[in-house]
């Protein structure tokens, strides 16, 4: 915060405290004036004059306990300000910040549950996926790291892969999921649309769809399997069964991550897709990805 913010927050708060104690102080004793003074003086309580279905309004202060209770919040407030972040560019003289209370939050729970962790670092993902309490805790792992995209059961959206059962883009050994988990993945399909055309673009996807043995054109699939033979079997495979090397998912397998409607699919091959996940190595420890690893394997065996 610039010096010139830091000064305007400071003196805004400064006002609001000193207009709200003036306030209360200048409104805590009423001056009777005029009729009120001889209504005063005749023992009737004074009035502010309004009148409402026949209901006068009394002038009376607040009530002892309210005015006081009113000073006491404005002492918390200045003692709050000067203990804790509040003045523009001032810290509090307790050095407090949220981000360091974080931190404290963060040590303490690592050192009562890193051992946890640590325990089950050392044995084999395929034993831990058989292992109740590692699963019970990768579960909450993955309820707090991986549900919102994959689904709290795993079995995915539009454009989050299932992985609850045997088909992976990148690969379904313990050793890839670690890395998918660890390092991320970013997937990219190139869009089609403008190099092959509108024509090539139905041809191929009535190949894509013969491919997993869809209702299909079959003249126009002929056309379209010269149209994947060129520009989609590089990444796809001749036999159009992927790669996870580079995360191109097998055709024929009726398994479609983006929709299987012929709009979707048509989508797909003129506009291309770009799929991120996210690296988890600096969210997550080792020994936390070693049991989210764990849960994960476990959902498709």
């Amino acid at each position: 915060m610039s010096t010139f913010w830091s000064v305007w927050v400071i003196v805004i708060v400064a006002i609001n405290i000193v207009g709200s104690v003036w306030l209360l102080l200048a409104t805590r004793k009423i001056k009777i004036t005029g009729e009120q003074a001889k209504a005063a003086a005749a023992g009737e309580p004074p009035t502010t004059g309004h009148v409402y279905d026949g209901i006068e309004e009394y002038d009376n202060p607040l009530p002892g306990w309210w005015f006081k209770m009113f000073l006491l919040t404005v002492v918390f407030s200045v003692v709050y300000l000067v203990l804790y972040p509040g003045l523009g560019n001032f810290k509090g003289v307790l050095g407090w910040t949220s981000a360091g209370q974080w931190q404290e939050q963060v040590q303490e729970a690592e050192e009562k549950y890193g051992p946890i962790y640590a325990r089950f670092n050392e044995t084999p993902i395929e034993e831990l996926a058989t292992n109740p309490e590692a699963l019970k805790m990768g579960g909450r792992l993955f309820a707090n790291n991986c549900s919102v995209c994959h689904g709290s059961d795993g079995r995915g959206a539009y454009g989050f892969p299932n992985l609850a059962d045997n088909d992976w883009l990148y690969g379904g050994s313990p050793e890839a999921i670690k890395i998918s988990i660890a390092e991320g993945r970013n997937g990219v399909m190139n869009p089609w649309g403008n190099m092959i055309g509108e024509a090539g673009v139905e041809n191929a996807a009535e190949y894509v769809f013969s491919l997993s043995g869809r209702k299909h054109d079959a003249a126009k699939a002929e056309e379209g399997a010269k149209v994947f033979a060129t520009y989609c079997s590089a990444c796809h495979g001749a036999d159009a069964k992927g790669n996870q090397m580079v995360g191109a998912p097998n055709l024929t397998d009726d398994i479609w991550l983006y929709g299987a409607s012929p709009e979707y699919v048509k989508h797909t091959i003129r506009n291309g897709r770009a799929g991120k996940m996210p690296a988890h190595k600096e969210l997550l420890k080792d020994d936390k990805i070693h049991l989210l690893t764990a849960y994960v394997y476990s959902l498709s065996q």
